[in-house]
Formats: structure tokens, sequence, C-alpha cells
């Protein structure tokens, strides 16, 4: 059993509470509109987020939620080494998108995990032109089918300063989180993403404190729908 998934290796810790008030926070912020696509993002690299969406994915399959994490991170995800699968170079994300018809076989790029109800769409190879490929037609047909298969879907993508892929998919999202690091990510950084989603004109849900101190009486993990004030509540 993989030791980042810590909502399965202890499901009694203050982290794994704090992970199922994430996801009750987003069925609250979901009351007058779908919540099924749930985009996953960090200022900056090593903030943690590849590690809050697998644990997420994990909370929703576990109220019985037929869950696909699909690691949009197509430069260098690790939602394979989470899962511990084989992210194989003829299958995968950025292949099922370039390949991608309406009588395609989802099973040649998509794994079940040994994680009831997770499935897994790894990045597959990398390719050259990853901005190209996530806002493609082949892309917006391909997620239109997901959503009418799986009841949630986790996208892990890459940090959001510097880099187009996220602001991308934010076309797809009914929520957007960004993930920042305790004591590690700058507030100009935060500053710097709330920029790049509006610019996109997407909004963020929410903000995931990691690494928070539990000495402080504080999860380690925290979820905060207002963070940006009441006009940025909601997205879409």
């Amino acid at each position: 059993m993989s030791t980042d998934l810590v909502i399965n290796v202890n499901p009694k810790s203050r982290f794994s509470e704090s992970i199922k008030t994430i996801r009750t926070n987003l069925a609250f912020s979901a009351i007058k509109k779908e919540m099924k696509v749930i985009l996953n993002t960090s200022a900056q690299v090593g903030d943690g987020k590849s590690f809050i969406s697998a644990n997420l994915a994990v909370a929703y399959a576990q109220e019985g939620k037929k869950v696909l994490v699909i690691d949009c991170d197509l430069r260098r995800g690790r939602q394979h080494e989470i899962f511990e699968v084989m992210n194989i170079t003829s299958g995968g994300y950025s292949n099922l998108i370039l390949n991608y018809k309406e009588d395609i076989d989802l099973k040649k790029y998509i794994i079940q995990t040994s994680n009831k109800n997770i499935y897994l769409l790894p990045t597959g190879p990398i390719p050259p032109n990853p901005v190209e490929l996530l806002g493609s037609e082949n892309n917006e047909k391909l997620l239109e089918i997901l959503r009418n298969i799986y009841d949630v879907i986790i996208l892990d993508c890459p940090p959001v300063i510097g880099l187009s892929d996220t602001l991308i998919m934010t076309r797809y999202s009914d929520a957007n989180i960004v993930v920042v690091s305790s004591k590690k990510t700058k507030i100009e950084s935060l500053d710097r993403a709330k920029k790049a989603f509006e610019q996109a004109n997407a909004k963020i849900t929410g903000v995931v404190i990691n690494n928070a101190s539990v000495k402080d009486n504080s999860y380690y993990s925290y979820y905060s729908n207002d963070y940006y004030g009441d006009n940025n509540k909601k997205r879409k």
C-alpha cells in the first residue's frame, strides 16, 4: 500500500479527517451546480498537489463514488507512482487525446487501481506540445465522454505559474483548488496564481494548506472557499 495514500494508511488521522472536510465543503459549494470535475493545482512545484489529489480521490471512493484521476501534468506527472501502476508509453492521457475517437477502447488507456472505485489515467509519454494537446478538440470531446462515465473526476494539473496547461483545463472543471505549502509558499506566488486564473476568466474555488503544523491545533490540510473574498466563491 502506497505511503502517499495517508487516508488509507491512517484513516483516523487528522490529515484524513481534513481531506474528508475538503470533500464535504466541495459538496456544500455544489448545491446549485454540478460538482463532478475537480481541478487541483499549486502555485509552484513541491507544494503537494499530486499528494492532495490522490488522497481526495480516495475520500470520494470511500463514499462509493466511481472516481477517475487524470494526471494532467504531462511534463512530470507522478500519479502512477502514488497508485503504484505502470505508466506505459503506449497508453496514458497524451496518447488517448491524440488517438481519440468515439469508438475508442478506453480500457487500453485507463487503469483500474488496487483501490476500490478508483481508476487512473496516467500521463502516458511526454508530448512535445502539452498545451496544444490539452487545448485540442479531441481533449474536449474526451472529457465530455468521461463526465458521463465517472461520478467524480480529479484533474491533477501542473503548477499554474509559468505554464498555460492548467488554465486550459479550467475550461472543463467545476471547481478549482490551489494547494499551497505552509511556511514555504510565498504570498506573492499565491497572488500570481490568482491573477493567472483571473486572466483565464476562471476562479479559485478554494485553497488547501499542506503541511500545516498540528502543534498549533490547525489541520494538516485546510480548505477555504472564501479565501479570496465573496466575489470569488463561485466558479462557472
